[in-house]
This record gives structure tokens, C-alpha cells and sequence, in this order.
């Protein structure tokens, strides 16, 4: 018989391209930028019906476990769990799937992400709940695909191949394909036909399930699957993922296991979605005056537009700016073109080459 239904949620990101807001000790997944609650806070609220908090885990950072505690008391305190170094989310399903396989090692679990915007919540939870119900009832790896509003070059795509089921009222698909991170034109292409989805990197499946993907794909990884599970019953977790994790393959789940095998099913994501993945993401969710501008905080425009300001707990003025970011946090001052906003993940990593910043990184 199947076992109970939980969730993994990963929660390692370091959120570089919200700097100086973001930071490695309080990263974008413990930000509340978008709503009242930190963005991981908001990912565990979404499961309500579906997934209890007592059979919620986080995998983390190890260096972030206690702020992340705080973040989400409702989760038990020993259910988050820091690795003791990034190796990527191949890592962090095997680690959270070892985790759900010591209390039911027939569970079936969702992966979900920390950081991300979801709305139309209903249809969000039918979406999940179909897709756990297949995985409850077959050898399948699944994933849900966001129908795209726009020909973004900022996501992988997936193809949707033949129909597969109906379930929950939601569509799902063979997935044909994935493709990484299209240009302009192959995006446009995309939308037009169709048939491709947004990778959100939500994926559901059993342990039986992902345990036999790992063995046929990447057998390191089922053999961390077995050995951190067993540590995880005896206690001693801690110590094993000390052991392990330095000899691991830094790589992603889609990399090892999704471009490769043959039993993926894609569910047709038609709620909101957004994954907020820069400084001008969050146009999306504040509240804008008459010129375009975005603040957060308290910020003066004279001739002016399109700017998005962070400024809580100052005034910032501006003249003359239009598509500017401005961000004032941390005892910094960020100011960019909006176009260049993705550059803000560059600049990080050139300041971490630098002495002197490393409190403010």
C-alpha cells in the first residue's frame, strides 16, 4: 500500500540578485518582498489541505538552519535540515528524499521551491493534488509545467508530448523534451505552438520511484538516498552528510535525472506563477503611481519613471530617473539601470573577490 503524502521544500538559494537585501545570512527564501510572511513562510501555507506542516521538510543551508526555524515554527524544528554544502538540487531532492524515506519509505512527496509567487491557490492545490494522486499509483517521475504568458528567455521550457490523464480537472502529458534557456525568437516560437511549458522546477513523485531513477541514472545518488536514510534513523544525519556531501557531483535534478528518463509526466500549470528572480520582478507585486514608479519604503520623484525604489527606512529622492533600480538596505546603496538588474548576481561575485565586504555579502 502506498504511503502518506509529503513535501520537500528547498530552500538553499542565495538569492544574489535581490543584493543588497538579500544576503547569505538572509537570503530571498527568508525576504518578505512580496506579501506579509517570508517567502518560505508563504511556500508551507500553500500546502494547507494537502500537506501538513508535521509532514513538511526544509532542506537548507546549514549555516542558515536556525533563521529558517524561526522563519517557519510551524514546521517541526528537527524537519529542517542544513547540508553542509551547496551541491546543487540533484543533492537536495536525494538528501529530502532520504528524509521521507526513514519515516515511509513508500511515501509520496512534492518538491517545491522556497522563493517563488503562487496565486489561484485552488487550482495551485488540484494541480499538486492530481499529480501526487498519479505518483501514488504509478512509476512516474512528474512535473509541473507553467503555461507561459510571455516568451521569456529566463526560463527552460518543457514539450508537452502525447496526453496522459485528466485529473483534478487538470491536463497531463508525456513531456517530450526539455530545453534549456531559449533566445528571443526560439522563445517566441515556443508560445506559439503551444505545446511548451515554463520548467518551474516543481516536481512529485514516490521514493520507490525516485529511488529507482537514481539507480539507473545515478547510482551515487541512490546510494546517498540509502545512507543518509539510515543515518536519519539512527540519529546521526548530521555526520553522514558531513561525510558525503564533499565527495557528491554538483548538479541539478534536471540534468541527472529529467533530460533523461522515460517515465516524466508534465502537468499543465495554469495558475499564477512567478518565480521573482530579480529586482524588477517585483513591479509585478507592488503597487505602482501614475508614472510607473514601484517603492517600498518612502521615496520622492520629481520628472520621473519606471523606477523601482526599496527604501524603508529612509527617504530616497529622485530627478529626472526612469527605469532605475534604487535599493537602500543592509547600509548600502544599490543603483542600476532596470535593464541591468540581472548584472546585480556579477557584481556580488566581484565584491566576494574583494577584501573588506564580506559582512555586507
Amino acid at each position: 500500500m502506498m504511503g502518506e503524502r509529503y513535501a520537500v521544500i528547498m530552500a538553499g538559494g542565495k538569492g544574489e540578485r535581490f543584493w543588497p537585501l538579500s544576503t547569505s545570512q538572509h537570503p530571498k527564501q527568508l525576504l518578505s518582498l512580496v506579501g506579509k510572511r517570508p517567502f518560505l513562510a508563504q511556500a508551507v501555507e500553500r500546502l494547507e489541505g494537502l500537506v501538513p506542516p508535521e509532514r513538511v521538510w526544509v532542506v537548507t543551508n546549514r549555516d542558515l538552519v536556525d533563521a529558517t526555524r524561526a522563519a517557519v515554527p510551524e514546521v517541526p524544528a528537527e524537519q529542517i535540515v542544513g547540508e553542509p554544502m551547496g551541491r546543487d538540487t540533484a543533492a537536495a531532492v536525494a538528501c529530502g528524499g532520504a528524509l521521507i524515506k526513514a519515516r515511509d519509505p513508500d511515501g509520496v512527496f512534492c518538491i517545491l521551491t522556497a522563493d517563488h509567487v503562487i496565486g489561484d491557490l485552488p487550482l495551485f492545490r488540484s494541480t499538486l493534488r492530481g499529480a501526487m494522486d498519479l505518483a501514488a499509483g504509478e512509476d512516474l517521475l512528474l512535473t509541473i509545467g507553467i503555461e507561459p504568458s510571455e516568451p521569456s528567455t529566463g526560463f527552460g521550457y518543457i514539450e508537452a508530448g502525447e496526453p496522459y490523464a485528466e485529473r483534478e480537472g487538470v491536463s497531463f502529458h508525456r513531456a517530450a523534451r526539455f530545453v534549456e534557456k531559449p533566445d528571443r525568437a526560439t522563445a517566441g516560437e515556443y508560445c506559439a505552438s503551444g505545446r511548451y511549458c515554463w520548467n518551474s522546477g516543481m516536481f512529485v513523485w514516490s521514493v520507490p520511484a525516485l529511488q529507482r531513477a537514481f539507480d539507473e541514472y545515478r547510482p551515487q545518488l541512490s546510494g546517498l538516498m540509502d545512507e543518509l536514510s539510515a543515518a536519519a534513523e539512527a540519529g546521526t544525519l548530521d555526520e553522514a552528510m558531513a561525510r558525503t556531501y564533499p565527495e557528491l557531483e554538483k548538479i541539478s535534478i534536471d540534468y541527472a535525472l529529467m533530460e533523461k528518463a522515460s517515465n516524466i509526466v508534465m502537468a499543465r500549470g495554469t495558475f499564477a506563477w512567478d518565480d521573482v528572480g530579480s529586482w524588477p520582478a517585483v513591479r509585478n507585486h507592488w503597487a505602482a503611481d501614475e508614472a510607473g514608479n514601484t517603492v517600498q519604503g518612502t521615496c520622492e520623484t520629481l520628472d520621473g519613471g519606471g523606477n523601482i525604489v526599496y527604501s524603508p527606512d529612509r527617504l530616497t529622492a529622485l530627478i529626472g530617473m526612469e527605469d532605475t533600480v534604487v535599493v537602500q538596505a543592509e547600509g548600502v546603496t544599490l543603483v542600476c539601470p532596470r535593464d541591468r538588474a540581472q548584472d546585480v548576481k556579477k557584481l556580488v561575485g566581484k565584491l566576494r573577490e574583494k577584501q573588506g565586504y564580506e559582512n555586507l555579502l
